[in-house]
């Protein structure tokens, strides 16, 4: 073999390694993505029961109700749409009505099973999409939200 052909053979298996490596990678993370939508996005688009992702918004007053031991339902809006969480476990401290949450789990029988609630840290945050999905709605009222953004309380 000519060292032409053995240079071209050693760039053509070292490209191959690296589209096997990126492939693996992509696999990772495709398996680890969790995407947020809005009760909106959850009524208008078609989600599979298996797909994991966040569903974030303002918890609607009067929702929430204690089903059983540490079993707890309540709806999340913004403001145009809304949907029922289902949620088994123990709420965070700062969970309340009228506040923004973000929770993960699967979307099944127009219901979405939560495993996880995350609740704003202080009473000036919004997660940016959630406020991002209110401004979208048209219903927003509030000033600048996120981290950087004037959010955050001055110390």
């Amino acid at each position: 073999m000519k060292p032409k052909h053995q240079r071209l053979a050693f760039i053509s298996l070292g490209f191959l390694l690296l589209a096997g490596a990126v492939a693996l990678v992509l696999t990772a993370f495709q398996d680890n993505l969790v995407f947020f939508h809005s009760p909106t996005d959850l009524k208008t688009k078609v989600i599979s029961a298996e797909q994991r992702l966040r569903v974030g918004g303002l918890v609607e007053e009067g929702s929430v109700k204690q089903i059983a031991d540490a079993n707890v339902r309540f709806t999340v809006t913004d403001l145009a749409n809304s949907v029922q969480v289902n949620f088994r476990g123990i709420l965070p401290d700062l969970f309340r009505e009228g506040q923004g949450i973000v929770a993960e789990g699967h979307f099944r029988d127009g219901i979405f099973q939560a495993t996880e609630v995350l609740a704003k840290h202080d009473e000036t945050y919004m997660p940016v999409e959630v406020a991002d999905a209110i401004k979208k709605s048209g219903q927003w009222k509030g000033g600048p939200v996120g981290p950087g953004k004037g959010s955050a309380p001055k110390p």
